[in-house]
């Protein structure tokens, strides 16, 4: 593939992605015209640049989409949920289009090409041909209909002003037949006569005409066809047709709302309708002879703008003008804007950033021999050597994140379509779209996200009807939320449905033998046996969900990328999946710990204090933190390390998901740039470690994985307390 075509696959899905967006918006806010101006821009950018690169059958399908938002732009055809519907349909198939031109393929295979010639027979419906224009310019209909679109008022005309030349009479034409033509276009308000080129009466020829006339004139005409009544004595008159108020309101909104492409000044006029072909030619003439038409003395001889011949001919408003030149130096500043961006490929930011890993590995070595040799100078160097590599890690990193907006935009289309195969209203609303992680782990989040939405808009929220019968809104909300917190970003899937049932979930994990009938679980426990593989409470499978694949899926992929994700619910008001991700997957800050001959790192976003073990609680898992209680696990009992306990011990007191947890080392090593080397496979159900790193002495060192180490804490204060809550119980049954 040539590198123009893999610019254009690469900028095309970009605007694919804005017509979907546009598409998606358009069914909330039909009358958004600046939204349609941006849907149709974004059509006309792909046909347009797949004709550069000779793709036709992408130029082609293109082109009738173009037709169909051009009539939907200047209010030939409404929007409609039909439209709309295929206009997404659209997308999809250029979608697979563009697969066929990477693929590096010359035409679409037989079923795909059928798809679009089956489109291309709907888009027809919508394509009902345009009213005749003189010259066929598409520019000049947009015009027309831009002019026609509203009323009239009376004290709002266009005023026309003309001077008809000596020849008129001895060509055979009558003045007076032009003014009643021009009547037919509309009802002359005003006319006034002008006699100011009669000569004296002995001087007078009876064949020459010296008449002109000050026009006004309600029309629903555009300026095109007001100038195409005189075009049969346009070489031997003088005619101005100034535009009323209102017209210059709209002129300026034409004008603001054209692509951002790069045009001359004449071209952005002729589009929006302010000039004409035949205004834009006599100018560019008077240019070319460096004189205005109306030389003054003392006048440069320099040759003047174009702007400034037309506000000197009275052909165009220099508010006009004016709007035209500023929209030409936003479209210079966008485009300059655009040309400080490089576009780099994903495997050479991949490739960067494990240089820096190794360099930041090698740095750490040098600063440690530093360290031992004693050497002030040599320290002070590989000091600042350190904190330059530090930069540029952070800088690395930042070149790879993204937001994730992106990601969740895509949710608008999945919302809508199966929101209409279920028979059911639901909102999506988007909060956080901004939070920036990495762009390793937006790419991996997107299919466990889509089982959770699809999830919550197949078992979450109800029908409509039913909605209304329990005093719901018949519209379900479905929101996707994401936000940073404590060095890791959350994602919050929650809809506003009957919630979880508690019940069905624990009957059918009985029936799959996932339980006893005995046992005793908390709520929580309940709800958590959705996650175990297979479960699913559907009673008929769906398109969207029911085979009882999917949630274990979700949670599997998700701690794959050293997340987790949790479910909270409540019956009849809804529920809600976290997912915690760390952001980036590749380099953090790290607190390095020792435990006998072993080190360890802590993520450092999730330390909170350092303090020091006390003899009262060395024989306990947990102690009072100015007033609250903090359970703590040792390492070195969880990982079995041999040797005695030091005199001294300490306790890192780290947080995770709004909850603390301490946990119990030998010493405190201090902060270190940590580099995550992934685990073998053979280690992957080991509880918690979350990776390795190299340190500066070539040793390995563990990373510690905070939130099965929490979450094991958790668990174990939970048990105690059901084991004492059961005691009593105990007693009273004897």
């Amino acid at each position: 593939m040539d590198e123009l075509t893999s610019v254009f696959i690469q900028e095309g899905r970009e605007q694919l992605q804005a017509m979907e967006s546009g598409l998606l918006e358009l069914e909330q806010q039909p009358d958004n015209q600046d939204n349609i101006n941006g849907i149709f821009r974004a059509a006309h950018t792909v046909k347009g640049a797949s004709g550069v690169i000779e793709c036709h059958f992408i130029e082609g399908f293109m082109h009738k989409v173009e037709n169909v938002l051009d009539r939907l732009r200047n209010g030939d055809i409404q929007v409609s949920s039909d439209l709309t519907g295929l206009l997404l349909r659209c997308c999809d198939h250029l979608g697979r289009l563009m697969d066929v031109l990477e693929l590096g393929a010359p035409e679409p295979e037989a079923e795909v090409k059928a798809a679009g010639d089956a489109l291309l027979e709907e888009l027809v419906a919508y394509t009902a041909p345009a009213a005749p224009v003189s010259g066929g310019s598409v520019v000049e209909a947009e015009a027309d209909v831009e002019a026609s679109g509203g009323g009239v008022v009376n004290t709002d005309s266009w005023h026309i002003s003309v001077r008809f030349g000596p020849h008129m009479l001895r060509g055979g034409m009558d003045p007076l037949s032009f003014i009643r033509f021009l009547a037919s276009l509309g009802e002359i308000l005003a006319l006034e006569t002008v006699p100011d080129a009669m000569p004296e009466a002995a001087e007078m020829d009876p064949e020459s005409c010296y008449l002109g006339f000050e026009i006004r004139l309600q029309t629903r005409a555009s300026k095109a066809e007001i100038e195409r009544v005189f075009d049969f004595c346009r070489d031997d008159c003088e005619l101005r047709i100034l535009p009323p108020n209102s017209k210059l309101a709209e002129y300026l909104k034409l004008i603001k709302e054209l692509p951002e492409d790069d045009m001359r000044l004449g071209e952005i006029l002729l589009r929006c309708g302010a000039l004409t072909q035949g205004e834009l030619d006599d100018a560019l003439s008077s240019q070319q002879q460096g004189r205005l038409p109306d030389v003054v003395a003392g006048r440069s001889s320099e040759v003047p703008p174009i702007g400034e011949i037309l506000v000197d001919h009275k052909v165009v408003h220099k508010e006009v003008i004016d709007a035209a030149i500023n929209k030409q130096s936003q479209v210079s500043e966008k485009k300059a804007v655009e040309a400080r961006l490089i576009r780099v490929q994903a495997d050479k930011l991949d490739q960067l950033i494990d240089l820096v890993g190794e360099l930041v590995i090698a740095g750490a070595s040098a600063n440690l021999l530093a360290q031992r040799s004693g050497q002030s100078e040599l320290v002070e160097s590989t000091s600042i050597l350190s904190r330059l590599v530090e930069n540029i890690r952070d800088s690395a990193l930042q070149l790879r994140m993204v937001q994730i907006g992106e990601t969740f935009n895509r949710f608008n289309r999945v919302v809508r379509d199966a929101s209409r195969e279920l028979g059911k209203e639901i909102d999506l609303v988007i909060t956080g779209a901004e939070t920036e992680l990495d762009k390793s782990v937006v790419e991996k989040i997107g299919d466990p996200l889509m089982h959770l939405v699809r999830n919550s808009m197949d078992h979450g929220i109800e029908k409509p009807d039913v909605r209304e019968a329990r005093g719901k809104s018949r519209h379900g909300r479905l929101e996707l939320n994401a936000y940073h917190d404590s060095g890791s970003i959350v994602i919050e899937v929650v809809d506003d449905g009957g919630g979880l049932p508690r019940d069905k979930i624990l009957q059918k994990a009985i029936d799959k033998g996932l339980v006893q009938p005995t046992q005793q679980l908390s709520d929580q426990e309940i709800v958590n046996l959705i996650w175990e593989p297979g479960f699913s409470t559907a009673e008929q499978v769906t398109n969207i969900s029911g085979r009882g694949v999917g949630m274990d899926v979700v949670r599997r992929n998700i701690q794959g990328l050293r997340g987790s994700c949790e479910v909270s619910s409540s019956e009849g008001v809804g529920t809600t999946f976290t997912i915690r991700l760390p952001l980036t997957l590749a380099i953090i800050d790290g607190f390095l710990v020792g435990v006998g001959k072993s080190a360890y790192v802590i993520p450092l976003d999730m330390v909170i204090e350092c303090i020091e073990l006390t003899e009262t609680s060395a024989d306990r898992d947990f102690l009072n933190l100015r007033g609250e209680v903090l359970p703590f696990v040792r390492l070195r009992d969880m990982f079995e390390i041999g040797g005695d306990r030091p005199a001294r011990e300490n306790i890192v007191v780290v947080q995770f998901a709004g909850q603390k947890a301490g946990i119990v080392v030998d010493q405190l090593m201090g902060e270190f740039q940590t580099v995550i080397k992934p685990l073998s496979t053979i280690f992957r159900h080991l509880r918690g470690i979350g990776g390795s790193t190299i340190l500066g002495t070539g040793e390995v060192a563990l990373i510690l994985d905070v939130q099965a180490l929490v979450q094991r804490n958790v668990r174990q204060e939970e048990r105690d307390m059901n084991a004492n809550n059961a005691l009593p119980r105990s007693t009273a049954a004897n």
